[in-house]
């Protein structure tokens, strides 16, 4: 084997490594570890380093790539003018630059929502507020607010253009660190992200990933490029560019995230109500749906959305599951809860993520209206999370096959004949990582993906990887 790239995730739990041939972006070894946030996070990569320089002595000259969400990963709070427009347009902007959006203040900024902004611990500030050329007034106060107060947290402003100027002297003046960015909203209906994703993530390593206190080690700042459901999101749209249109559902003990690439149809934008456009590049994050932590909530929204009756021996996995996060399955019956707990949080964050369409009576009679994004024609649905990589493929099929509960009848726009996957080696972190340095190893990484078990949804036909196990199963609920 020739020159190696190793691509590090340096996650809430676990760190995961992996070994990539540069030449082929063939996946050469792979290993994880606890991510040691009590000691220093290093320490569970250079275990993970130790393991791979087992499989192949090259690791030790590989290029180092890494992303981090340890330590809480990425927290950004959204500071806008009117709630429905540039309020939304700053959390969809937060969500896909690989952040967890802890707060969202809408009408401006005073001393009062200042101080509860304060209690929320934000890691950066998007401020936010104005059509280019429209209202400047609230994103200009907001300005003045952090700035008389001593806010000391990153910011990046992506409102009015035309405020720029006054908020870089407000903002420089006082010492508070800034970037500019394009307008996410320059107009009513047009959604443009990508400045202020590109600016959050230089925040982010600027001023955050090395104030975490995560690691005395230098080489720590120095590895991580991005946050990682950054890093995940930018592997999506590597895997868009082979299988055409994608969604990518990952399933944790907390949250269950999902990111989608599609492309979008201009003759659809006539049926949505929606003042923010949809964008090709989504990622959502439901943080009352998972497999540990967010069990109880998981059986609540399968109650309320029809999907599950009410079922006392569900209601008592769940509540055993939250009590301790670190259970795992010890009997048939126990496997079978985590199954259903899966199935559940998968189907309700896809439709989250997707919207609906319904028929409305208006005056002009009966009209089609729809919200969210239409996924319907997704050709490639890949699964990750631990109930799906460490089970067999048969439960990976029967889970993810059960996305289109009901979506005909009830109007959900969720995948309804995709191929599915699992990204059962967790390389999709390493397709993002690579994809900004050698575009051609990241796409040879990510054609190995759709190799893993693969059906189509409503059906039980699958293909079995050439290295698959017959009877392969084990354990975990969690990433």
């Amino acid at each position: 084997m020739g020159q190696l790239y190793v691509a590090v995730d340096f996650g809430s739990t676990f760190t995961k490594a992996v070994a990539v041939d540069a030449a082929s972006g063939a996946l050469v070894a792979r290993a994880e570890s606890r991510t040691t946030i009590g000691t220093d996070v290093m320490d569970g990569w250079l275990a993970c380093r130790t393991a791979l320089l087992e499989a192949d002595q090259a690791v030790a000259k590989a290029d180092v790539l890494a992303c981090s969400s340890a330590g809480g990963g990425l927290r950004i709070a959204v500071v806008g003018n009117e709630e429905l427009v540039t309020a939304e347009a700053g959390r969809r902007v937060a969500l896909s630059s690989g952040g967890r959006v802890v707060a969202v203040v809408s009408g401006g900024l005073t001393a009062t929502s200042l101080k509860a902004l304060r209690a929320d611990r934000p890691d950066v500030v998007l401020l936010l507020g104005g059509t280019d050329g429209g209202n400047s007034a609230v994103i200009e106060q907001a300005a003045a607010v952090l700035a008389k107060y001593r806010w000391r947290r990153p910011v990046v402003a992506a409102g009015n253009v035309e405020s720029q100027g006054l908020i870089a002297s407000t903002l420089g003046d006082a010492d508070v660190p800034y970037v500019l960015a394009d307008n996410v909203v320059p107009e009513i209906g047009l959604f443009a992200p990508d400045s202020a994703r590109a600016a959050i993530r230089e925040m982010f390593l600027a001023h955050v990933i090395g104030g975490k206190n995560l690691s005395k080690d230098p080489g720590f700042a120095r590895l991580v490029r991005a946050a990682t459901p950054d890093v995940v999101l930018r592997g999506v749209e590597v895997l868009a560019g082979l299988h055409g249109d994608v969604a990518v559902v990952d399933v944790g003990g907390a949250t269950t995230d999902v990111h989608s690439v599609i492309e979008l149809d201009p003759e659809d934008a006539n049926l949505g109500r929606e003042v923010v456009a949809t964008h090709p590049v989504t990622r959502t994050v439901e943080g009352d749906l998972g497999m540990r932590w967010s069990a109880v909530p998981v059986v609540a929204a399968g109650i309320e959305s029809g999907l599950v009756a009410d079922d006392p021996l569900l209601r008592e996995a769940a509540e055993r599951r939250h009590a301790d996060p670190s259970y795992l399955p010890d009997s048939a019956d126990e496997a079978t809860y985590d199954e259903r707990l899966a199935t559940i949080a998968i189907t309700v964050a896809l439709r989250r993520h997707a919207g609906r369409q319904r028929v409305v009576f208006g005056p002009s009679g009966r009209v089609i209206e729809r919200s969210g994004k239409d996924l319907r024609e997704v050709d490639l649905l890949v699964g990750s999370g631990g109930v799906l990589r460490h089970n067999g493929p048969d439960v990976a099929a029967r889970i993810l096959g059960a996305v289109g509960t009901g979506a005909l009848e009830e109007g959900w726009l969720v995948p309804t004949a995709a191929r599915t996957t699992v990204d059962t080696d967790y390389v999709l972190a390493g397709v993002g990582l690579l994809a900004e340095v050698d575009l051609v190893a990241a796409t040879g990484l990510a054609r190995g993906i759709a190799g893993c078990h693969r059906h189509a949804v409503g059906s039980s036909h699958r293909w079995r990887r050439c290295d698959e196990q017959p009877g392969e199963a084990g354990g975990s609920g969690t990433r």
